[in-house]
């Protein structure tokens, strides 16, 4: 098939459908990083940012407990803040200039704005410009942020597990009948027309039409049907299923993208990559409100300057910056996609989004698309 590379007995879904999954939402810009270089991340933002908040002046304050002093003990805050905003914000200021440079600014963005504004107030902080100390602050938003984004890209890897799955549904070679004769032939070399002999319990290469012999096809990969289906001479075979009790002769009718399996394996690539309504509306929430809090940003740095309070002027800037960036927003859109997507998934549903409807459920057998773990 075009879309099919062999490899280690299998064969992994590529072209089009793959190029979906990498390029699927605008707003994506994680191109080259993985679920696991996200989840690292996570885990030693989360493991910094403990004692961050531990030694934080105001978190003492608040829970009424002192935390052990020790030469060096102050510098505790800023210096595991700095690590978590170089080693896990970066992420997010990379994907901020992607959304600026394309002129949409959205989540990226509104993250970025608020994790800066955390950094360099604490920064100034902590040189004794400002009172406003928020590293841990910073620390817990950076953290929060990495989680979301790691379920996020959890739920969106899970469309390569289930074209792998659909893929290896189809074998490798095909015996296509010469005469007297078979010949073991790979996929690619199938026309339209061909025969092919298919034996018990062999897998059916091409979609086609019983010419010869009689089987029990088992077609629930495809339909979801766990009966088998006597096939006899004039009917229909999918690509995919599996002959048992019996061998038929196949006359070819579809190969390559023309298939059945082909049309599902699209169908299911275009739902993984299609991102939800709820989404799409996070993302237009996230760039209204960052214009809202630019625009908030200045006015109050402009009121407080001309008042002649020039210090916290820059402080409650900054304090807007921090508060409007979305904690709740970053981390519950991507938890709902990554539940929905993986309990959709197990029960053989995966949805996509319609011009026409905005939404529509596209049904696959459950035992052919397995989330990966």
């Amino acid at each position: 098939m075009d879309h099919m590379t062999h490899e280690d007995n299998g064969q992994t879904f590529d072209g089009h459908a793959e190029h979906m999954l990498r390029t699927h939402r605008s707003h994506d810009l994680h191109a080259g990083h993985s679920v696991i270089m996200f989840r690292d991340k996570f885990w030693l933002s989360l493991a910094l940012t403990i004692p961050v908040v531990f030694w934080s002046t105001d978190v003492q304050h608040w829970l009424g407990y002192t935390a052990p002093i020790f030469p060096g003990s102050k510098f505790i805050p800023p210096i595991l803040g700095t690590v978590v905003f170089v080693y896990g914000g970066l992420v997010f200021i990379c994907g901020a200039w992607g959304e600026l440079a394309d002129h949409r600014p959205g989540m990226m963005t509104l993250i970025s704005l608020g994790i800066i504004a955390a950094f360099g107030t604490s920064l100034a902080a902590t040189f004794g410009l400002f009172e406003l100390d928020v590293w841990w602050e910073l620390t817990s938003l950076v953290t929060v942020m990495l989680l979301g984004h790691w379920l996020e890209m959890r739920a969106i890897s899970q469309a390569r597990g289930a074209l792998n799955a659909l893929a290896a549904l189809l074998p490798d070679t095909a015996e296509r009948v010469k005469g007297a004769d078979t010949e073991s032939v790979p996929l690619s070399e199938l026309r339209v027309g061909d025969i092919v002999l298919v034996r018990p319990g062999a897998r059916v290469p091409a979609d086609g039409t019983v010419v010869e012999g009689t089987a029990d096809v088992d077609e629930s990969t495809i339909t979801g049907e766990s009966k088998t289906v006597p096939k006899g001479a004039g009917s229909k075979v999918i690509a995919g299923t599996v002959a048992s009790r019996g061998s038929l002769r196949v006359r070819v009718t579809a190969v390559g993208d023309q298939t059945a399996l082909s049309g599902i394996m699209r169908l299911v690539a275009t739902a993984q990559a299609s991102g939800s309504c709820a989404q799409a509306l996070a993302d237009r929430a996230a760039a209204i409100l960052f214009y809202v809090a630019v625009v908030a940003g200045a006015i109050t740095f402009v009121y407080w300057w001309f008042s002649g309070d020039k210090e916290h002027a820059l402080i409650r800037t900054a304090t807007v910056f921090i508060i409007a960036c979305p904690h709740a927003l970053g981390l519950a859109i991507p938890l709902v996609i990554a539940i929905s997507t993986s309990l959709g998934a197990q029960n053989g549903l995966l949805v996509k989004d319609d011009s026409r409807s905005n939404a529509r459920a596209v049904w696959t057998s459950s035992s052919s698309i397995k989330p990966e773990p």
